[in-house]
């Protein structure tokens, strides 16, 4: 936490909730009696209630998406760079919100919480969810916020698939979708690499069907498997060799299976932090979700058709090294939303980072954020809506 928290920061945040009594039906056919959903706000919500927007979070995302829970903290929330006064979403002009989606273990009922039929935790009995669960829930929690419409919806990764899903199920009630790295459905490829990732922690001898809770313990052999994989999947291969290169940590070759270059260093020190912050049962439910995710479907497969609904206008972002989620992803995206005749801006920024990129403060991508949201926030100034 810096000395002074900076001039364009929310500062310190308060994590709320909101516990819903009311079933949500899954798409799964399950029913789930009862839910609690995590979020923090930022900015004021205008008397028309017309200046609101919300952000959905990728796979390993949380509620905290910026400023500070304490003076102690070391860092700010996951995209504090893009939200905050004066920044590409201003806090000035927006009221955000951000939550954990349901199946989530940062505080939203997800594997960890209490099944209410049996008072242990739910664990691998949680049910599986689809995004447009989420989407289902989320336009509960902007029920109960009083927000009708939301002025914009943004995502990246999976959590553009979540801004997709929302303009399709629900598209009276956003004026504008920004959808970044990001694709109307995963590749065989992507699916492939999420269930190499399932596939580590479920044989994970800690991992007992997912009921390692019972037995004191946690797969985390398993979950730093999965998180090297994915890890290695959100870089690019020119971000690698600049941040490493083949540099070894001692300078010398050990001939030994320790590891012994950066890189692999710095994946075992990623593995090893996430293991310790992030559940199992939810990595499991949240790459599911991913896979399930293809809106196209209940259309015969016609992208065009399944978007030919949308009232809202979009802005669609890729980056060039981004090879998890390519730029022709979103383009399909874009070519889709065009031939349904629908109002769309389109810019591939280039970037080394590959699929992170969409996290980083790289100028032009916050230059074209900046644009479009200030656009947005003129027209809810000046007629109440945007």
């Amino acid at each position: 936490m810096p000395d002074v928290i900076p001039d364009d920061s929310v500062g310190l945040v308060t994590v709320q909730e909101h516990h819903f009594t009311e079933p949500l039906t899954l798409r799964s056919g399950r029913v789930l009696p009862e839910y609690t959903l995590v979020y923090e706000t930022y900015g004021t919500l205008n008397a028309e209630r017309s200046n609101a927007v919300l952000i959905c979070h990728a796979l390993s995302g949380d509620h905290h998406a910026a400023g500070y829970h304490r003076m102690s903290d070391k860092k700010p929330g996951w995209w504090d760079n893009a939200f905050g006064p004066g920044k590409p979403i201003d806090t000035n002009r927006f009221f955000v919100v951000s939550l954990n989606n349901l199946g989530g273990c940062a505080g939203s009922t997800g594997p960890l919480s209490a099944n209410p039929e049996t008072g242990k935790q739910y664990g691998p009995d949680f049910p599986i969810l689809a995004v447009r669960d989420w989407v289902n829930s989320q336009a509960r929690l902007a029920d109960a916020l009083g927000v009708d419409t939301w002025a914009a919806i943004v995502g990246g990764s999976l959590g553009g698939m979540q801004v997709l899903r929302w303009s399709i199920q629900f598209p009276e009630r956003l004026r504008n979708a920004v959808v970044i790295a990001s694709a109307p459905k995963l590749s065989a490829q992507n699916i492939a690499f999420n269930e190499v990732a399932r596939q580590a922690i479920a044989k994970d001898p800690d991992f007992h069907e997912g009921r390692y809770a019972d037995h004191d313990t946690i797969p985390k052999a398993g979950l730093m498997q999965a998180r090297m994989l994915g890890h290695l999947t959100y870089l690019s291969d020119d971000a690698m060799r600049q941040k490493f290169g083949r540099e070894l940590r001692e300078g010398k070759l050990n001939y030994s299976f320790a590891p012994e270059f950066q890189v692999e260093s710095y994946l075992h020190y990623q593995g090893e932090k996430f293991s310790t912050r992030f559940d199992a049962n939810t990595y499991m439910l949240m790459t599911k979700a991913l896979d399930y995710f293809d809106p196209a479907a209940d259309y015969n497969g016609d992208l065009v058709e399944c978007l030919g609904n949308t009232q809202c206008e979009f802005l669609v972002l890729s980056f060039t090294t981004d090879w998890r989620f390519a730029p022709d992803r979103s383009e399909e995206i874009v070519r889709a939303l065009i031939e349904a005749d629908k109002p769309v801006s389109y810019a591939c920024i280039e970037s080394d980072s590959g699929h992170d990129a969409f996290l980083l403060p790289i100028p032009r991508y916050h230059q074209m954020i900046s644009a479009y949201m200030n656009r947005v926030a003129d027209a809810v100034e000046n007629g109440g809506e945007a």
